[in-house]
């Protein structure tokens, strides 16, 4: 699309309609128009919209759906970070991309990445859990896949209840064999 050459990528998404971007302060202060550009977290109120032209841009509406939640914003949500919900889309994108570049962070990671996004609800201890939280199932699904990569490859498979089958067993509905 055609943008002025003094558009910023927040205003640039918002007239797109990606209203989980949120304007904030438009000085790179609060990290409520966080995004993914190229896989990192940036203020899109920093950031000329020509500056992103063949970017991969990712918003907090880009990584789930209300029917399809990513892991990310689930916790958020059963952790009870969310209160006001104002800050959240910034907080899940920071998250993204900490958790992308080190899946395992310590209490002090968490809090350095998230040092940039403002929150005036929570207090931040439920968005610290939320982000523990969300490591803990990413890495649950991670070890969940390669179990199972592991289990086909010695010919097994798990059924529903994540019991192992060797080739040839048989299940029947409602966990009778």
């Amino acid at each position: 699309m055609a943008v002025e050459p003094q558009a910023v990528l927040l205003h640039t998404l918002r007239d797109l309609g990606y209203t989980d971007v949120k304007n904030g302060c438009e000085i790179g202060e609060c990290g409520a128009c966080a995004v993914l550009l190229d896989g990192e977290a940036v203020n899109s109120c920093m950031v000329l919209a020509m500056q992103a032209d063949g970017a991969d841009i990712v918003t907090n509406s880009g990584l789930g759906t209300m029917d399809k939640p990513h892991v990310i914003q689930e916790s958020f949500a059963d952790a009870g970070a969310i209160q006001c919900g104002f800050c959240t889309p910034g907080m899940v994108i920071s998250t993204k991309a900490l958790l992308d570049r080190n899946p395992d962070p310590s209490e002090a990671e968490i809090r350095d990445a998230l040092s940039g996004n403002l929150c005036r609800c929570t207090g931040y201890g439920q968005i610290v859990d939320a982000v523990k939280l969300a490591a803990s199932r990413l890495a649950g699904a991670s070890s969940q896949r390669e179990d199972a990569r592991s289990n086909s490859k010695r010919g097994r498979e798990l059924d529903s209840s994540n019991r192992v089958l060797e080739s040839g067993d048989q299940t029947k509905v409602g966990g009778e064999s």
